[in-house]
């Protein structure tokens, strides 16, 4: 078992990563009938896109003796209703201000691209994926 996930009441869960114990708290969004004071469970596929993306970029980036420490992503959830989903998922990936040759530049942005999260997600969903080199 992956994790154990706990319905506290008032449209909030906790879930246990049970290997190392770690929790996350969930609430569903303000315009779901909730009070949007943690990561919807939407908000979560989202952000597991964006970490999933520099994960796979970072595991790359270390077999080849490339530093990417810094590197952030923002991430954008848009939501459809009819049926009540994501529609799009926009991740701006912002490289820190270091040297990368092209070369480099090709192999992590296929990382990027070829992680587990985004080759799990419906081809219904729109993703739009951005790196910017500084």
């Amino acid at each position: 078992m992956t994790s154990k996930i706990i319905y506290t009441g008032n449209l909030r869960t906790e879930a246990t990563h049970l290997k190392s114990g770690n929790t996350i708290i969930t609430d569903a969004p303000t315009d779901n009938n909730g009070k949007g004071e943690a990561f919807s469970p939407t908000d979560l596929v989202a952000t597991a896109l964006g970490s999933c993306m520099l994960t796979i970029m970072g595991i790359k980036a270390q077999n080849s003796n490339i530093d990417m420490v810094g590197a952030e992503v923002d991430v954008t959830k848009i939501m459809s209703s009819d049926p009540r989903r994501i529609s799009k998922i926009i991740a701006t990936i912002h490289m820190p201000a270091k040297t990368y040759t092209d070369h480099e530049k090709k192999v992590l942005e296929k990382a990027a691209m070829h992680c587990p999260v985004f080759n799990s997600l419906s081809t219904d969903l729109e993703e739009e994926i951005n790196v910017v080199w500084k």
